[in-house]
């Protein structure tokens, strides 16, 4: 079960008008899953396999079943045999999804240089839900409403899922999901009591191993959608050129938002079903990310500096390298762990390491190629503090090389480098031919090959005769960096929607979880022009009896104090204001039809009459029946909702953090130069 642990505000200052506000705008559509793209094939592949893994699931447990069942000795050998197949099946239908899960180049952006691929996720895959007949039972049941008058708000957020089953990889796929998130707010609200079940069960297959999930509760459909949100991020990140600085600074903003979506998950959902939405897996993969992102942000460094580096930039780089490969070193101690290994694809563990070893190597070129720089015999005091504090000195380097007094010094320094990264870029291409799965990725093949071309290069370039000192073991990297990377979490208050179930009434008063009488009719007649109708109003949608005088018609007619006014005449008065409602009762004239609902929540009656203690109400019908000079003062429940109707106005209940739009913004907004 998942549980949403979030901040919530079941109140009555909950707002129902949000959203409500702005003009009814239609839903984005997702993607045709007949466009035969290679995303789209591989979606598609994915979703039959899962079919299939839930297939041999269902064989595997009743077979285990009927196994523990049977005391037949014959029976249970052949059961025994069936189940050795179904799990041989098993094994190879997981092994072909995290074959999937590995195909990585699929989703890479297109380059003129080979670059190192990154890791994107896979989408999770759901089943159609049909909401109508349930929907429409509970309208008519628990709003006492004529259900036929909301197909078209069911329909539209049927279609809405079912587009969001597959979202276009780009803004409008993540605009969708937003949405589809947001109106679950209301639908969640409308439609899910606490204490009762509607028959509705939400199932999704986990994206990393098949297995499917099943769950009642809409928070588990929330973490799901949010989920594929982040896998979005992640495509769209991974798409990117990255031979750019502009492509490069758009796979930072999506990995970051992708990380900022994870953790959202793991901080506000626990107790989950499947193990992609677990906190071990989402910790891996928001650590994951983040060292994608700083890797982006190396590529930039690189790139901008590629015409001329100076010793300084290259110390900077070693140092970025040397931090990004302690990120991997984490990542990989993470994605090793026992709860995580056995869910993911060797791949990504494989390509983890690759990547651990690979910057590792790049930063000691790096601190090579500064310290033989041709300018290296007019170091700077700072160049030369920078070197000395790069330099983790070992207790085995028999000479202090920390920082090279003189120019045989600095080649012994740097060849010492260059031999380690030679090291390290053999150990690279070891791993590489060691997984089946990268072996095939020819672009990984190329980035290695052309690292360790360029090191070897470098240390042939170097060499001398009679050169006996090449034992020499060279000081470890100190990682340092500039760059302090802030997630982005979802910024749902950016795609605001509108409550498609709005007829219903106030979400703070007509909800699920709240409970009232049948709706009744009271008919009003008066004798007399100048008789009142004995009854006094105060509050806005929904304007609410504050008073019924004692032998008044309101009185013989049934009104009670707390009733709730949802109709006068043929007019839903139920998202009326005060002013509204008494108009339309001044303009009755001696007849008044009024259709009430009385609460069942006593605390809430008694909150009620504790205000009206506190207020002042007028007890004296106008001549129209209805006082018209009744006063809010602070406390009650009118002022309370004229202030909340101004206070709510640009309030959204899904944005937990005041961020900005993406909008107008550098992509480097959360990248903070140190």
């Amino acid at each position: 079960m998942v549980d949403e642990i979030g901040p919530r505000n079941d109140g009555e200052e909950e707002s129902d008008i949000v959203g409500d506000d702005l003009p009814r705008k239609p839903f984005i559509r997702g993607s045709d899953p007949r466009i035969a793209t290679c995303r789209g094939k591989l979606q598609n592949r994915r979703s039959k396999l899962n079919q299939e893994i839930n297939k041999e699931l269902r064989l595997r447990a009743g077979a285990e079943n009927l196994f523990k069942a049977t005391t037949n000795k014959k029976l249970k050998e052949t059961v025994a045999v069936e189940l050795s197949f179904v799990n041989s099946n098993l094994q190879l239908l997981k092994e072909q999804l995290a074959e999937l899960n590995s195909s990585v180049e699929l989703y890479q952006g297109e380059s003129t240089n080979a670059v190192m691929p990154m890791i994107p996720l896979g989408l999770k895959e759901t089943k159609e839900i049909d909401f109508r007949d349930p929907f429409k039972d509970f309208i008519l049941e628990h709003y006492s409403e004529d259900a036929n008058k909301y197909e078209d708000a069911i329909a539209d957020f049927m279609d809405t899922r079912q587009a969001m089953r597959t979202p276009l990889r780009d803004s409008t796929g993540i605009g969708l999901l937003f949405r589809y998130y947001n109106q679950l707010y209301y639908v969640e609200r409308r439609f899910f009591p606490p204490d009762r079940s509607l028959g509705i069960y939400f199932e999704w297959f986990d994206s990393l191993t098949g297995v499917p999930s099943c769950q009642r509760t809409v928070a588990f459909e929330k973490a799901c959608v949010l989920f594929n949100m982040g896998a979005i991020y992640t495509q769209i990140g991974a798409k990117q050129d990255r031979s750019t600085a502009k492509g490069l600074d758009a796979a930072v903003d999506n990995f970051l938002r992708a990380a900022g979506t994870f953790r959202y998950i793991h901080e506000n959902f626990t107790n989950a079903p499947s193990m992609d939405l677990g906190p071990e897996i989402l910790e891996m993969l928001v650590q994951l990310l983040l060292a994608q992102a700083r890797e982006c942000l190396l590529e930039k460094l690189q790139l901008q500096s590629e015409e001329n580096r100076t010793i300084d930039i290259c110390l900077d780089l070693a140092q970025e390298a040397a931090e990004l490969a302690e990120c991997y070193a984490h990542v990989h101690e993470l994605i090793s762990h026992e709860s995580v290994h056995d869910y993911v694809p060797y791949s990504w563990i494989s390509l983890t390491q690759v990547k651990r070893e690979y910057y590792t190597g790049l930063a000691h070129c790096h601190v090579s190629s500064g310290v033989l720089h041709k300018d290296a015999e007019k170091m700077s005091i700072a160049t030369k503090e920078t070197l000395q504090f790069l330099h983790v000195q070992s207790e085995s380097t028999p000479i202090d090389i920390r920082n090279p007094k003189d120019e045989d010094e600095r080649r012994l320094l740097g060849r010492a480098h260059l031999r380690e990264a030679l090291v390290l870029q053999e150990e690279c291409q070891r791993l590489h031919r060691m997984c089946r799965e990268l072996k095939g990725k020819h672009a990984l093949a190329a980035v290695l090959r052309n690292a360790h071309k360029k090191a070897l290069q470098a240390y042939t370039s170097t060499d001398t005769e009679d050169d006996f000192s090449d034992m020499l073991d060279p000081p470890t990297i100190q990682p340092a960096t500039k760059f302090q990377l802030s997630l982005t979490p979802p910024d749902f208050a950016q795609f605001r929607v509108n409550d498609l179930f709005r007829g219903l009434g106030p979400i703070a008063i007509f909800s699920a979880k709240r409970h009232w009488s049948a709706p009744r009719l009271v008919q009003l007649h008066r004798g007399r022009t100048n008789e009142g109708f004995g009854f006094s109003v105060r509050g806005d949608a929904p304007v609410i009896i504050a008073i019924v005088e004692p032998g008044s018609l309101a009185e013989f007619g049934g009104v009670k104090e707390g009733d709730f006014i949802v109709s006068i005449g043929d007019k839903d008065v139920k998202w009326a204001s005060h002013e509204e409602l008494v108009a339309l009762i001044k303009t009755a004239g001696d007849s008044l039809s009024l259709k009430l609902v009385t609460p069942m929540d006593r605390t809430y009656l008694k909150s009620l009459k504790s205000n009206q203690s506190k207020g002042s109400v007028s007890t004296h019908s106008s001549s129209s029946g209805v006082s018209s000079g009744m006063s809010s003062p602070s406390g009650s429940m009118a002022q309370h909702n004229h202030n909340n109707s101004k206070r709510l106005i640009h309030w959204n209940p899904f944005k937990r953090n005041h961020s900005t739009s993406r909008e107008g913004k550098d992509f480097f907004e959360n990248v903070i130069l140190r």
